[in-house]
């Protein structure tokens, strides 16, 4: 009967090897796939900044187009220079109001409309946040 046991306990030892082996194997896979993962959210935020800086490069691109020929621009160009005209105009005539309201004898709380004038921004100054390729492709005229 020894030599049961002896076969019996080798093919354990085997059995507990080659589970052994197997858990290893799966360790490593697991190690590798997580590299992987790590690598891939790694390249997606490198994207994602990139794309940040193309955001950025576009709209600085048509702050200077407006600077240098928001007045008399390109027939691509005008229903979105006309869009900026129309806003400045209209903050111009909001602003204005809000003076005529502090001024006059409508009673305004002083502090609440010195809260809510917006001041125009000079182009230079303005950073882009959440504009997208797609914002600015979607530029054309628009249907009133």
């Amino acid at each position: 009967m020894a030599l049961f046991d002896k076969l019996n306990f080798d093919k354990l030892k085997e059995t507990v090897s080659d589970i052994g082996e197997k858990v290893g194997d799966l360790a490593q896979t697991g190690v590798a796939k997580s590299k992987q993962l790590a690598e891939i959210a790694k390249l997606k935020a490198a994207n994602m900044g990139e794309q940040d800086a193309i955001k950025k490069a576009y709209l600085e691109l048509g702050k200077i187009y407006y600077a240098e020929k928001g007045a008399t621009p390109e027939a691509a160009y005008a229903a979105a220079c006309g869009r900026i005209d129309a806003a400045k105009a209209n903050i111009a005539a909001n602003n204005a109001r809000i003076e005529d309201l502090k001024d006059g004898d409508e009673e305004v709380d002083a502090a609440a409309a010195d809260a809510v004038i917006v001041e125009e921004i000079p182009a230079a100054q303005v950073v882009a946040e959440d504009v997208t390729a797609e914002d600015l492709a979607d530029e054309g005229p628009k249907a009133e």
